[in-house]
Parts: structure tokens; sequence; C-alpha cells
């Protein structure tokens, strides 16, 4: 009444010098990707990649964008957008930064936008900053103002008007 089924038997050695594969089970999992891109357990996170480091030497003339980290330690004339900005010492930034932390050693011309934002004492910045938390170590140079919200990445982008442009006339009221 029952017998002894062949697929739980082992497969036979294959004999010296004999290179063919032995035969798969028809009941076996068959994986057919490649072991670089077998799936990664779920539970593992994925490394976190280095941040990306522009040096002292490079000038960019351009936005930026990045979910990752940046270390600027050069010249950058531009906006940019990152998780974590850390401006160098001898680094410049003339531009919007929005990022969730951002760290200034070196010089921002512009608006800084961040959740958590240090100004250590070697900062030199000169626009507004909005963030959700702030330092500013003792040494540092600041002249703009400093605004708190609770979400200040999604704020809306109201530049200011440069001083000494021409303002729109406002609007006159219509009679009807």
């Amino acid at each position: 009444m029952f017998s002894k089924s062949k697929i739980n038997e082992p497969a036979p050695k294959p004999a010296m010098g004999d290179t063919k594969p032995a035969p798969v089970s028809a009941s076996a999992p068959v994986s057919r990707a490649p072991a670089s891109e077998a799936p990664m357990s779920s539970g593992a996170p994925k490394p976190k990649p280095a941040p990306s480091t522009l040096s002292s030497d490079l000038v960019i003339k351009g936005n930026m964008k990045t979910t990752g980290d940046i270390q600027i330690e050069g010249m950058v004339d531009g906006d940019i957008r990152a998780h974590l900005l850390t401006v160098g010492e001898g680094a410049t930034v003339k531009g919007e930064i929005v990022a969730d932390d951002v760290v200034v050693n070196g010089r921002i011309i512009g608006r800084v936008r961040g959740l958590k934002v240090r100004l250590t004492s070697t900062a030199r910045v000169e626009g507004d900053i909005i963030h959700k938390t702030i330092a500013i170590e003792s040494g540092a140079h600041f002249e703009g103002s400093v605004q708190r919200q609770d979400d200040p990445l999604n704020a809306k982008s109201t530049k200011p008007v440069p001083k000494g442009a021409p303002q729109a006339p406002a609007a006159k009221p219509t009679a009807e």
C-alpha cells in the first residue's frame, strides 16, 4: 500500500572527473537569482552610505539635492538639500540650506532651514535660521533672524526682497 518515494533518497555522488551536475528533484525549490541578487533578510537594515565630501579646492555653482549626508570643505554657490549637512571651517555656502541636521563650522550666506541647527564657535551665518531646535556656541557670528517652527523643512518658502529692490505695488481696491 505504501511505497518508498525516490524524492527523499540522496542523489548519487558524481564519479571523479564527472562534471555533470546531480539531477534536481521536482519537489525541491529552485532559485534562479544569482547569489548577489538574493533577497536580504527583512530584519537587516541597509548600511548607511558614507557622507559625500566636497574638498577645499572644489567650487560648485548650482543646486545640490541628496537624501544622504554632505560634508562641504570648498565653496558652493547654490541651494542645498540634504539629510545631514556639515559646513567645514574653511567652507562657504551662498544659498538656501534645507536639511534635517545642519552643523555650521564655516560661512553661510543665505537662509538655513533645519530640524536641528548647530552653529559652532567658528561659524559665520548671514541670513535667517528657521529651526525646530538650535544650538549656538559662544564665539559664533550670526546676523539675521531666528524662528522656531515644528516643521521647518516643509514651511512655505518666502524669499525676502533684497534691500533696494523695487517692490510690487499694493493692489488697489476696486469699487463695484
